[in-house]
């Protein structure tokens, strides 16, 4: 016991997360992983993305190590040929603005561009009631346990 008395010991308890800055974090992310893609793809170079997964070696021990995932393209084609990206939370698209959910662009090479714009858009809080929107129509999909 003597150790311990010679630390400084407190109740401290963690403060809440907040949600907005949480919101904020997963499209920044989302939108690096994408300006990413698309600098692999006019590269004309493969992207990799990773994730760490726990698996067992060869003696049954569990082991953390990368594993490839797949990243989706945020940007596609119609049948113009026009060039569209759009900005996901979850697996739907986020409503930029009224009945609008795609931004035009004029071809790939423009697109990082307009990520970065995104991005500042993202950090500046400009989506902030779009991603509570979205935040809060993704919980509704999960269902609680069933209470016994």
């Amino acid at each position: 016991m003597s150790m311990l008395k010679t630390l400084k010991l407190v109740a401290a308890k963690p403060a809440p997360a907040n949600a907005t800055a949480r919101n904020r974090q997963k499209l920044v992310r989302y939108l690096t992983e994408q300006k990413a893609l698309v600098g692999a793809h006019l590269a004309g170079e493969p992207f990799k993305a990773t994730r760490i997964v726990t698996r067992k070696d060869e003696a049954g021990n569990r082991t953390r190590v990368e594993a490839p995932r797949h990243v989706r393209r945020g940007w596609f084609t119609d049948a113009n040929g026009s060039l569209f990206f759009t900005l996901r939370y979850g697996a739907k698209p986020l409503e930029l603005a009224k009945g609008m959910t795609a931004i035009s662009v004029e071809k790939l090479e423009a697109l990082p561009a307009v990520i970065d714009t995104l991005t500042q858009a993202v950090e500046a809080g400009e989506l902030d009631a779009v991603t509570a929107t979205a935040a809060v129509e993704r919980q509704r999909n999960f269902k609680g346990k069933a209470k016994a």
